[in-house]
C-alpha cells in the first residue's frame, strides 16, 4: 500500500518492550525499516532478557539502544520508562513479535493529519495465518464485559462479544473505545498528559485503561486498517501460561474495581471478585476458558 504524502512526519521513535524476544526482535527491526520513509530510532525497554537478543540488536544497528529496566516490570511500566527517554512527537509502542507490512508506518502517520485530535492510532492486526484480530474495540460496560467473559469462549456469536469486539463490520478507519497495546502509534504529549500506562497493571488491560483515559482527556483513539501488521505470537506470555492467566483475571478485576469504586458499589465489587475467581478456577481445568473468549468467522485467536 503506497502512501502518497510529501509531508510525512520525520523522526519517529519506537519503544519495544523486550523479555528474551529471540529472533522476533530482528524481524521487527527489519520490517519497521521498510514500513515507512520516516527515520525510526528504537529504544528497547528490556525487562531482564537472558537470551542476548537485545544486546545483539544494539550491536547490529546504530540507532537501536538498550534501556535496562532492572527487573521484569511488566509491559506498561517498561513502556513508560522507554517513552520517558524519547523526545519525538510521535512514538510507536510495540511488542517485539510484530512484523510490519511495507508502508504501514507511513499509513499510520498519514492518518495523524486526518485526525488532528488523535492521541493513539492502531493498525490492523493480523495473525500469522492472515486472519484479522479485533484490535479496535468498544469499552466494556458491565453487562457487555460479563457477557463476553462468560459466553465468548463457547458461544462466539453471543451479542455481548460481538458488540465488544466490533469485528463483524468491514474494517474502516474509525474511532474506537480502545486499541490493542501490542502495536500503537501515540502522540507523546497526550500520552505524557494522562500519565502513560497505569503502572498497577503488570500485564493486560493497560491498553484498555489508557484508551479510556485518553478519551476522558478529550483525545481520540483511531483505528487505521490501511496500516497492517502481523502479530506472530505472545512469546513472553506463553512461557508461563498459568501465571499469565492469573494476571489477566487480576487485571480485569483492577480495571472493573476502578470503574465501580466507592462504598455504594462494594457488593458489586465483591460479586465481580468472586465471579472472576470462579472463572480462573474453571480456566485451570477447561483449556478453552484459559484460551480466552473467541471471535467470529472462525478466527480462533485469544482476545
Amino acid at each position: 500500500m503506497a502512501v502518497d504524502d510529501a509531508n510525512l512526519v520525520t523522526g519517529v521513535t519506537a519503544v519495544v518492550v523486550t523479555y528474551s524476544p529471540g529472533e522476533s526482535l530482528e524481524k521487527f527491526i527489519d520490517s519497521i525499516r521498510a514500513a515507512g520513509r520516516s527515520h525510526v530510532s528504537i529504544v528497547l525497554a528490556d525487562n531482564g532478557s537472558t537470551d542476548g537478543a537485545p544486546e545483539a540488536a544494539v550491536a547490529n544497528h546504530d540507532d537501536v539502544r538498550l534501556l535496562a529496566t532492572g527487573s521484569n516490570l511488566g509491559y506498561g511500566k517498561a513502556a513508560n520508562r522507554g517513552v520517558a527517554e524519547v523526545d519525538s512527537d510521535w512514538v510507536v509502542i510495540a511488542n517485539p513479535d510484530i512484523v510490519w507490512e511495507p508502508d504501514s508506518l507511513d499509513a499510520l502517520l498519514a492518518a495523524t493529519r486526518r485526525w488532528p485530535r488523535a492521541a493513539a492510532l492502531g493498525p490492523m492486526l493480523r495473525t500469522p495465518s492472515g486472519e484479522i484480530y479485533p484490535s479496535a474495540r468498544t469499552l466494556p460496560s458491565l453487562g457487555r464485559g460479563i457477557g463476553h467473559a462468560a459466553f465468548g469462549w463457547w458461544w462466539p456469536a453471543n451479542p455481548w462479544s460481538r458488540s465488544y469486539q466490533q469485528d463483524r463490520a468491514t474494517p474502516v478507519e474509525r474511532t474506537a473505545g480502545w486499541l490493542s497495546g501490542s502495536c500503537l502509534l501515540v502522540r507523546k504529549a497526550a500520552f505524557d498528559g494522562v500519565g502513560g500506562f497505569d503502572p498497577k497493571y503488570f500485564m493486560y488491560f493497560e491498553d484498555l485503561d489508557l484508551g479510556e483515559r485518553l478519551a476522558r482527556a478529550g483525545w481520540l483513539n483511531v483505528y487505521v486498517p490501511s496500516a497492517v501488521v502481523t502479530h506472530t505470537g505472545s512469546h513472553a506470555t506463553s512461557r508461563q501460561p498459568e501465571k499469565m492467566n492469573a494476571e489477566h483475571h487480576r487485571s480485569a478485576y483492577l480495571y472493573l474495581a476502578g470503574r465501580y469504586a466507592g462504598r455504594r458499589n462494594l457488593i458489586l465489587r465483591l460479586a465481580l471478585r468472586l465471579g472472576l475467581a470462579a472463572r480462573l478456577r474453571l480456566a485451570g481445568t477447561v483449556s478453552r476458558v484459559s484460551g480466552g473468549a473467541r471471535y467470529q468467522h472462525g478466527r480462533g485467536v485469544k482476545s
